[in-house]
């Protein structure tokens, strides 16, 4: 990747985008050294230009931007960057800069996976999520079956409310298995999509 940091004094605009929810989550600037450290930790990190050097997006919050896919435009003088918040975004709390909320469609699954995630990245003692990865996959894989059977069982009954707390407890389980597995949700939606063409 060239990109062309000298059309505009050293720097190029740099827009970060959730890379679930395509939703815009900020724009920055980013000269050679930033966009280089960027790549290189996979936080995407800025140079400020009211602090006049080089600022890691969440070095004080906590809510990094992790990096999954970096891309430039065809005149190699703008970045697009993909990235997963670890958090709000915005300074004010917001979940962007454009004060809007980070959601899109079905977005309440990919809001739970990130925070599947973010317990499995940074562990949390009273959390049930934490525990579950604590017990390793075999667990996980376990408590997938037993939820899957609980569902078919409330399948066969006529207590629609316990049917759906069965499958919501599936759905959360099956997040947390991809989640070990390191696969994104994402991808098994591109499968059912793939499928779905033919």
């Amino acid at each position: 990747m060239q990109i062309d940091f000298e059309k505009q004094n050293g720097l190029v605009p740099a827009i970060v985008q959730d890379w679930q929810t395509k939703k815009v989550l900020m724009l920055g600037f980013m000269n050679k050294e930033a966009f280089e450290k960027t790549r290189a930790e996979n936080k995407v990190t800025f140079f400020s230009r009211t602090k006049n050097r080089l600022w890691t997006k969440g070095e004080s919050s906590g809510n990094f931007l992790h990096v999954k896919k970096i891309a430039s435009d065809c005149d190699n003088d703008t970045l697009l960057i993909f990235a997963q918040p670890a958090g709000p975004v915005c300074h004010t709390g917001q979940d962007t800069c454009f004060g809007e909320e980070n959601q899109g469609d079905s977005d309440f699954l990919f809001q739970l996976e990130r925070v599947i995630t973010d317990r499995k990245e940074n562990p949390q003692p009273d959390s049930y999520t934490t525990h579950l990865f604590n017990k390793g996959m075999k667990k996980i894989a376990q408590k997938v079956g037993e939820e899957a059977t609980e569902l078919v069982i409330e399948a066969f009954d006529s207590r629609d409310d316990l049917f759906k707390n069965e499958a919501a407890d599936l759905l959360y389980h099956l997040l947390v298995l991809l989640s070990a597995k390191g696969i994104p949700f994402k991808e098994v939606i591109a499968v059912l999509e793939e499928r779905h063409a033919k």
